[in-house]
């Protein structure tokens, strides 16, 4: 194994929650007044932390979302998750594989802690993900493009950023890997490859990643 800790993020690679919340947050975005569709959200949102939404929504019409923006979006996530939330075709193999093998692997998600423990819980892949393993733009309070999260994941861990691989479907997270000083593969099933053309290696199919690794 060529690295001493997997960082994955959460949305897009464990879960297939990014059809599910960008298709929620499209809408409720233009229930507020911002038409937005379900392409832009991936474009512009997707891998994002919530105050990142917030600062485009006003940065580009100069009007704030609401106070409760992201209660209401993430009741309505959360609701949504229960119904139709799956894992990642293929990552629990990759799990089984990096715990037999006794590889280190934790996640760094631009998602709230919440938002993470309910996709798991959901998926059933809460087995493989204890707290100590759970890593939330929260911890940090500024989210990727910055590299705050998964520097801050590594310490936590004990491993030194540059043995460190991280998993990523967002050009955001790409791009926080590459500031942190860490290996990316970019995980093409959602985004267009030109669009995580900084990552290390790019791959479709997360069957594939296990191979990757060694």
């Amino acid at each position: 194994m060529r690295y001493d800790l997997i960082i994955f993020d959460n949305d897009g690679v464990l879960v297939d929650s990014e059809p599910i919340s960008n298709r929620l947050l499209a809408t409720y975005l233009t229930e507020l007044g911002h038409p937005t569709s379900y392409e832009e959200s991936i474009r512009d949102y997707m891998g994002s932390a919530m105050h990142r939404i917030h600062e485009l929504v006003l940065e580009r019409t100069g009007r704030r979302l609401p106070d409760d923006f992201d209660d209401v979006f993430h009741a309505r996530v959360f609701a949504a998750f229960e119904r139709e939330l799956q894992p990642v075709a293929g990552v629990g193999g990759v799990l089984e594989k990096l715990a037999a093998d006794g590889v280190p692997y934790c996640v760094g998600s631009s998602g709230s802690h919440e938002r993470i423990r309910v996709g798991h819980r959901t998926t059933g892949l809460d087995r493989w993900f204890t707290e100590d393993r759970v890593f939330s733009s929260q911890d940090v309070g500024r989210g990727k493009p910055e590299p705050d999260l998964f520097l801050y994941a590594a310490r936590r861990m004990g491993v030194a950023p540059e043995r460190c691989l991280v998993v990523e479907d967002s050009p955001l997270g790409v791009q926080a890997a590459v500031s942190a000083g860490m290996d990316v593969y970019g995980f093409t099933a959602m985004t267009p490859a030109s669009r995580l053309a900084q990552a290390d290696q790019l791959f479709a199919d997360m069957g594939e990643l296990a191979d990757l690794l060694v």
